[in-house]
C-alpha cells in the first residue's frame, strides 16, 4: 500500500472541497427532460474534467420513440453526453461511466440541498449520482499524482437519460463497450455501502387502448369505455405474476378519460417489468401479445402494445466476478468490508455487460431515499469511495491486467 499512499492521503484532505462542489452540482436542477439544466450541468462538469484532459467532448444523441399522453407515437430528444478521454494509446485501458440527470424535473418541488447533520446532506441527485460523479472526478486527479499514471488510459462517458433507461445512450454505451474489458461504475452503493451483483434486466411497456366517446347518460350504449378495456388488459397482465420464477409486472402508471359523463375514447398504461434470465423475454412478450390478441376482436376498441426490453440481465458471470472480487480485495487493503448482493433494480452495468464488458456499478456513494425528497448522501463516503476508486485505477496500472 505505501506507493499509493500519497494520492490517498491527498484524498483525505479533500472533504471539504467534495462537499462544496457537491452541493453546488446538485442545485442545478439536471431533470431528464430539462435540456437547459442538463446543458447547464454538461459546462460545469466540462470545466472540472478540463483540469484532467483537453479530450473533451459532447456528443448528440439520436432521439428515441415515445408515446405521449394522447396515445401518439411521437419523437423524444434528450440533453447531450460528455466523453472525456486520456491516454488512449496506453496499455491499460479503463470505462469510467455515470449519467447527469436526474428524476427531479425543473418544476419538482425538491430542487435545494440542505444540511441534516454532520455528515449528511439532503438534496437532489446528491446520491444518484452526482457524488458518484464527485468521486469519479476526484479518483482521476488521485491517479494523475500517481507514478502510474502512464500506465492506464482512460475514458468516462456521461450520459443524460439514464433515469429514464438510457433510450437515446444505448447505441453509445455498446460502441463504447467495445473499445474496453473493464468498466466502473459509480451509482450508488447499497446503503450498508456493499455491491450490487447481478442484476435483473427490464422493460417498459405501454398499452393504448382506444374507444368510442359519447355522452354517459343521453348515449352510453353508443360509446366503448376505452378505460374499462385498458382494464382488462391490466387484470390480465397482473395475473402472469407469479407465473414465472424471477419475473415481476407493475402497472406502474394509469391515465385516461375527462370528465364523468364522458364514456371515455382512450386509456393508456405504462408496465414495468423485470426478468432474470434472457429467456423471459420472449415468455413476457407472448403473454402480452396473447391478451393484446384476446382483446382486439370487440367492436369498436383498439389496443396497442408499444416497448420492449432496453435492458438485459446482467448475471454474476466469471468476467464480472473476477472484477468484483477485485473491488473487494482493494477494499480490504483499505479496511473497507464489502460484499455483494443481487438486485432488481437497472442501469447502464446491463448495457455494458451485455456487451461483453466486465463491470462493477455501484462504486459510488453511501446514501439512500433516492427518487424521493428524502434523497440523502453520507459525506463521509465522498473520500471513502474516491479512495477506493483511486486505489483500482492504480492498481490497474500497476498490477492487473483485467
Amino acid at each position: 500500500m505505501e506507493q499509493y499512499r500519497q494520492p490517498l492521503n491527498w484524498l483525505q484532505q479533500q472533504q471539504a472541497n467534495m462537499t462544496k462542489t457537491l452541493i453546488e452540482w446538485a442545485n442545478i436542477n439536471s431533470g431528464t427532460y430539462h435540456l437547459d439544466g442538463l446543458a447547464k450541468m454538461s459546462q460545469v462538469l466540462q470545466k472540472a474534467f478540463s483540469e484532467l484532459s483537453t479530450d473533451i467532448a459532447e456528443i448528440e444523441l439520436l432521439p428515441f420513440s415515445h408515446v405521449n399522453s394522447l396515445g401518439q407515437v411521437v419523437q423524444c430528444h434528450v440533453g447531450k453526453a460528455l466523453s472525456i478521454r486520456k491516454r488512449p494509446e496506453a496499455p491499460q485501458q479503463v470505462f469510467l461511466c455515470g449519467h447527469m440527470d436526474t428524476v427531479y424535473g425543473a418544476d419538482h418541488p425538491f430542487q435545494q440541498v440542505k444540511k441534516i447533520d454532520d455528515n449528511t446532506l439532503n438534496g437532489p441527485g446528491v446520491t444518484d449520482m452526482k457524488g458518484g460523479l464527485l468521486i469519479v472526478l476526484y479518483a482521476l486527479h488521485a491517479l494523475e499524482q500517481s507514478p502510474f499514471a502512464d500506465q492506464l488510459g482512460w475514458e468516462v462517458l456521461i450520459t443524460s437519460d439514464e433515469e429514464i433507461g438510457s433510450p437515446a445512450s444505448a447505441a453509445l454505451l455498446a460502441e463504447v463497450g467495445k473499445r474496453h474489458k473493464v468498466a466502473f461504475i459509480f451509482e450508488p452503493a447499497l446503503s450498508s455501502g456493499d455491491l450490487v451483483g447481478a442484476r435483473k434486466g427490464c422493460a417498459v411497456f405501454t398499452v393504448v387502448a382506444k374507444g368510442r366517446a359519447a355522452h354517459a347518460g343521453r348515449d352510453f350504449q353508443a360509446g366503448r369505455n376505452a378505460i374499462c378495456h385498458l382494464a382488462e388488459f391490466i387484470q390480465s397482465a397482473n395475473h402472469l405474476n407469479g407465473k414465472r420464477e424471477g419475473v415481476t409486472i407493475n402497472v406502474g402508471r394509469i391515465h385516461g378519460g375527462s370528465a364523468t359523463n364522458v364514456v371515455p375514447n382512450l386509456a393508456i398504461a405504462e408496465i414495468d417489468v423485470r426478468i432474470t434470465q434472457s429467456e423471459d423475454e420472449a415468455w413476457v412478450k407472448e403473454a402480452f401479445n396473447k391478451i393484446v390478441s384476446e382483446l382486439s376482436d370487440r367492436e369498436g376498441f383498439q389496443i396497442e402494445l408499444h416497448g420492449d426490453f432496453h435492458r438485459k440481465p446482467k448475471p454474476l458471470d466469471a468476467k464480472n466476478l473476477k472484477l468484483l472480487e477485485f473491488v473487494v480485495a482493494a477494499a480490504k487493503e483499505l479496511n473497507l468490508n464489502i460484499q455483494w448482493h443481487p438486485s432488481g433494480g437497472c442501469c447502464d452495468g446491463n448495457n455494458l455487460s451485455a456487451a461483453g464488458v466486465a463491470v462493477v456499478d455501484s462504486l459510488g456513494v453511501r446514501g439512500g431515499d433516492i427518487h424521493s425528497e428524502k434523497e440523502f448522501i453520507k459525506l463521509d463516503s465522498l473520500v471513502e469511495r474516491s479512495q477506493l476508486a483511486a486505489l483500482l485505477l492504480m492498481k490497474l496500472a500497476k498490477e492487473q491486467n483485467l
